[in-house]
């Protein structure tokens, strides 16, 4: 059996894998996770997304490495994580009643093989109040997720509609995913 190894620090992710219920180890690269905003953010995200796993296959050669990597933008505007309580905010208020896509990168590395995608996803918010985001942004939930929500959490009060794959927003294309394996494994 191949051995599978997740190049990513994500508790989300590692869920998500769980679902293909293929047996896989996490290791978490080291990868600088900037990107250039002046570019394509779609190719800047699957950069990163190779990237990471392409720093864990370094040392992990006889493995299936896979990385990934999940950017909400609106516009031609890449929402990160927050840094502050502040940012949390600000990116919140853009997306109350507005829509926005959501992009997760995948890249699979194995002996020699090399491939990445996108799965892209829309999510409309409904309008949002002051009260709303301020009670949201104090839950902590906001903080250590691309956009400022969580959809598979209290965030997904605000979503009034999706458009494409649900895992996407996540952090995983999970069907896209599976069927992508089934060559490698």
């Amino acid at each position: 059996m191949t051995r599978v190894i997740l190049a990513s620090k994500s508790p989300r992710r590692r869920e998500l894998m769980e679902l293909l219920q293929i047996p896989f180890e996490v290791i978490v690269s080291d990868v600088d996770e900037q990107i250039d905003h002046d570019n394509d953010l779609v190719k800047e995200i699957e950069k990163l997304s190779y990237q990471k796993a392409e720093a864990v296959y370094q040392t992990h050669s006889d493995a299936l490495v896979i990385g990934s990597d999940t950017i909400v933008k609106i516009g031609n505007k890449a929402l990160g994580k927050p840094h502050s309580l502040e940012e949390a905010r600000k990116m919140l208020e853009l997306l109350s009643d507005n829509t926005h896509e959501v992009v997760t990168a995948v890249s699979i590395l194995d002996q020699g093989r090399r491939e990445t995608f996108s799965s892209i996803a829309e999510v409309t918010f409904y309008p949002l109040t002051d009260e709303e985001i301020e009670e949201y942004i104090h839950t902590n939930e906001p903080m250590d997720k691309a956009g400022s929500y969580a959809i598979q959490g209290d965030g997904a009060k605000f979503v009034k509609s999706i458009k494409g794959d649900f895992y996407t927003i996540v952090g995983l294309p999970v069907a896209e995913l599976y069927h992508r394996l089934k060559k490698y494994l």
